[in-house]
């Protein structure tokens, strides 16, 4: 019987969470009356992973998983995950439990009610380090103002997707993907749900500070050419000021005594403006990058192998 769910799991060293996660999504997809399927996408495991996927695909032919030739990074393994989906509605969630299984049943609710894209929001209960939290907000309202796309604070990958509108993402050849942006870009009807963040089962998390500011440089350069256009108004103003010291310098020697300022301010105007043009130059960088990135036209994820492969899923580039 073909799937009317579908659950995509994106995992890296994800071992002991493998088990304890479908054990908790078993009664709760046997409550929603639908067929269901959970596919699970490993980036590159250097744990037990992957074995502990395949152990559980033998124990339930429902459980589909593929492994990716390496760490593509979490948004690519979320995306070939979501390639391989064959559900009517399909939800991708983490492995580490603390997207909490439970909230699929409203999920599925909206879903049925005729909303094509549930969100969720995670409440900011008292737990976390503040920094995080800050950051975070910062984030999502840095990112609302340079792209023009709303995202509420508290957004994450933990959401339902209708058929319609997953067939319209996987269209997108983009690379750099941020699909929390991709996804409110797209519009459709949609609605949120809340829920508390529950904790995780074993191991530790994988997005360090390094990788959430990777993600979240990627998130609004992908979206937005703001940066670019501040960096023109920056330039405008340095040079205005390097235009300013210079009819000062030339006022001073003819029409005042007062003797021109020394080397010391004189380098520390040029250390600034150039500072300030090396920084110019990387936000430029940047872009060509990305464009470099596009024109190379390589595969964003390359699929190693699979278990429980279906012949019609859907093209894994």
């Amino acid at each position: 019987m073909e799937p009317s769910l579908s659950i995509v799991v994106p995992v890296f060293n994800e071992e002991g969470n493998i088990r304890p996660l479908f054990d908790a999504l078993l009664p709760v997809l046997t409550a929603t009356g639908m067929p269901w399927e959970i596919i699970f996408s490993d980036d590159g495991s250097t744990d037990g992973t992957w074995p502990a996927l395949t152990v559980l695909n033998q124990c339930d032919g429902r459980v589909r998983a593929l492994r990716l030739s390496r760490n593509f990074g979490h948004q690519y393994a979320l995306f070939a995950g979501l390639s391989k989906a064959r559900g009517d509605a399909v939800i991708s969630m983490d492995g580490d439990l603390q997207h909490p299984p439970q909230v699929i049943l409203e999920l599925v609710a909206r879903w049925r009610a005729g909303d094509q894209i549930v969100h969720t929001i995670r409440k900011d209960v008292q737990r976390g380090h503040w920094l995080k939290k800050a950051t975070s907000r910062l984030f999502y309202r840095l990112f609302s103002y340079l792209s023009g796309v709303r995202m509420e604070a508290g957004m994450a990958d933990f959401r339902l997707l209708d058929r319609l509108v997953l067939d319209e993402l996987m269209g997108f050849r983009e690379q750099g993907l941020f699909l929390r942006g991709i996804v409110n870009w797209v519009g459709y009807q949609t609605s949120k749900v809340e829920f508390v963040c529950g904790d995780r089962h074993s191991g530790t998390g994988k997005y360090t500070l390094r990788r959430m500011l990777k993600l979240a440089w990627a998130g609004i350069t992908s979206f937005s050419v703001v940066p670019l256009r501040i960096s023109i108004v920056i330039g405008v103003l340095t040079s205005g000021l390097a235009f300013a010291e210079m009819l000062y310098a030339i006022y001073a020697k003819l029409f005042t005594d007062t003797a021109v300022p020394g080397w010391a301010s004189a380098v520390a105007v040029v250390s600034f403006l150039f500072g300030i043009l090396f920084i110019m130059l990387g936000v430029l960088g940047e872009y060509i990058g990305r464009i470099l990135l596009e024109v190379r036209g390589r595969p964003r994820f390359l699929v190693r192998e699979e278990v429980g492969a279906y012949s019609g899923a859907r093209s894994s580039e």
